[in-house]
């Protein structure tokens, strides 16, 4: 059967934006795809996703279009550079998905305000990593008008389990902002414990027991505890973007504040400065365990 629903262009295919296209297909929505590199758009092909050569292209298709890209510049290279802006038509919708930040989102506003004033902007950054992207099962901290909140319902209802819509656009990466701070803080008390752990001569499992059923360990914890375990530091969400995410929460509230935060920021330099960036988040826990030891030859 045709969709019913109105075409959707997802523009950025990474590992987040490939699983929000993946669950926009499978809700039986038109899907197009772009991605700089177009390899990563095949298998979408064969699931039924229409892929454009260029951002342009895939905009002027789509009456909804989403960017998830990697920050503000990547954003308003598609944008500008890439003509996705100038080729959407008049009363399409631009949902920005990506974690920029406040001043981010507030340059993108700017753009719109003062070249495409015909289109509606929505800020909804998302909580969730590749398998909740996958599954169809992120949140999605959504802001901006309300009239239009019922076209974008079904696109919403298919990418995430719950959409909380917070207030103009703005609202929606501020709040993405306070959602990534809790989620460092979370992975930092997995990390740091397990490091100290070891440091003690303890082993990770009967960290795990001793603090299995606590109401202090959440589920999302205890499965960052147990890859620690299994030495999976596989990226569900890289350190580097979640250090960029970090940077944006202290650049919002002003860069004296927030001591902890500022802290932690250093610390997960220091991980990316010796190459982990491109892993998990809970790889800071073998930075940690490095601390104090010579280095291999």
């Amino acid at each position: 059967m045709e969709s019913t629903h109105e075409p959707v262009a997802v523009l950025g295919i990474g590992a987040m934006g490939h699983g929000m296209a993946t669950s926009a297909l499978r809700a039986g929505i038109r899907t197009i795809v772009w991605n700089r590199n177009p390899a990563a758009t095949r298998d979408l092909a064969a699931l039924g996703g229409e892929v454009a050569e260029t951002a342009a292209d895939a905009a002027r298709r789509a009456a909804i279009v989403v960017t998830m890209v990697s920050d503000t510049d990547a954003v308003i290279s598609i944008a500008r550079d890439q003509g996705m802006l100038a080729a959407l038509a008049p009363g399409a919708i631009w949902v920005q998905m990506s974690t920029i930040g406040v001043a981010g989102i507030e340059r993108i506003a700017d753009l719109v305000d003062a070249e495409r004033p015909d289109v509606t902007l929505l800020d909804a950054p998302v909580s969730g990593s590749r398998d909740p992207a996958e599954q169809g099962q992120l949140t999605i901290f959504a802001s901006g008008p309300e009239q239009v909140h019922w076209r974008v319902t079904p696109l919403f209802d298919a990418l995430g389990q719950r959409t909380i819509w917070v207030g103009p656009v703005g609202a929606g990466s501020r709040l993405k902002l306070v959602n990534n701070t809790w989620v460092a803080f979370a992975a930092e008390a997995a990390a740091s414990s397990v490091a100290l752990a070891h440091r003690l001569e303890l082993d990770t499992e009967k960290v795990m027991e001793a603090l299995a059923g606590s109401p202090l360990v959440s589920a999302w914890q205890a499965a960052k505890l147990q890859r620690i375990a299994e030495d999976d530091f596989s990226a569900q969400f890289a350190l580097s973007l979640a250090l960029k995410d970090v940077r944006l929460a202290l650049q919002a509230a002003g860069d004296d504040r927030f001591a902890a935060l500022a802290c932690l920021a250093d610390e997960w330099q220091q991980a990316v400065d010796q190459g982990l960036g491109d892993r998990d988040l809970t790889v800071v826990t073998l930075a940690l365990q490095r601390q104090g030891r010579s280095p291999q030859p």
